[in-house]
């Protein structure tokens, strides 16, 4: 399906400007408040939102916005446009406030609830990741592909902790365990969406994670999709970025991860 390339270029344009934002503000003693015990907010992430939510406004006036920090905020578009801007203005929070260089903008564009256009930004190694349903993912404009692993003890993975890890850390370090004795290594990165992107170019072979929210995922999934990777629920049903639980590999390693997940979970 084709796309208005003002469409593309324009996601682009939102996540190039949000990376400049992003690392202006880096180590200079930004504002960082708390949403949760864990869970942080920087004056960052509400600026670059903040010009988000006006660029798209000012560009495409009747779409709607689903974004992390303001989600009733100002310029949310009209309730019945098919077209819906997804939007983290940082990914990673975490890890931004902390100096850690491991964090990006993320950002999908669902058009009648399915995402169909992608663009993700990590300033730190300025690789930009794009992709249109149907038209291929791409790195700095060449194409990735996904890996060609074929067992889970050849294959490199990675997941993330929920912020409401510390009322059940069991419940994400036991299944970090199951993979851990049967994968050759798993990683915790500390941003979703980069964590799909790099399972989109080959340099992860899987990603598993839950209670992750429409932001963190849906410019990732649609990436790893046209990379030729699965993308499905722990279950293995069809994935749609509002779900939660994601599982995201290579196609010949799919069923081995949801085959470890779904045995930890008895």
């Amino acid at each position: 399906m084709a796309h208005d390339p003002l469409l593309l270029s324009s996601a682009i344009e939102a996540v190039l400007h949000a990376g400049e934002m992003q690392m202006a503000a880096l180590g200079r003693g930004i504002r960082i408040d708390k949403k949760g015990a864990i869970d942080l907010v920087t004056e960052v992430d509400v600026a670059v939102e903040t010009w988000f939510r006006a660029f798209i406004h000012e560009r495409f006036s009747e779409h709607r916005i689903l974004a992390e920090e303001l989600q009733d905020g100002p310029a949310a578009g009209q309730s019945g446009s098919p077209y819906c801007w997804i939007f983290d203005p940082i990914d990673g929070t975490t890890n931004y406030a902390h100096g850690l260089p491991i964090f990006c903008s993320s950002l999908g564009l669902e058009i009648d609830g399915r995402v169909e256009v992608a663009a993700v930004y990590d300033p730190n190694r300025k690789e930009l990741f794009t992709a249109e349903r149907g038209g291929g993912a791409f790195l700095n404009g060449v194409p990735m592909r996904v890996s060609a692993a074929e067992a889970l003890i050849d294959s490199l993975l990675c997941t993330g902790f929920h912020y409401q890890v510390h009322q059940a850390p069991e419940e994400v370090v036991g299944l970090f365990t199951q993979f851990i004795g049967k994968a050759r290594a798993v990683r915790r990165l500390g941003s979703a969406a980069l964590d799909l992107c790099y399972v989109a170019a080959g340099r992860l072979d899987g990603f598993w994670e839950e209670r992750l929210h429409p932001w963190d995922v849906a410019g990732g999934s649609l990436l790893v999709e046209e990379a030729g990777g699965v993308v499905t629920g722990y279950d293995g049903t069809a994935f749609h970025a509002r779900r939660g639980d994601l599982v995201a590999s290579a196609p010949q390693i799919h069923q081995l991860m949801l085959d470890v997940i779904q045995a930890h979970q008895g």
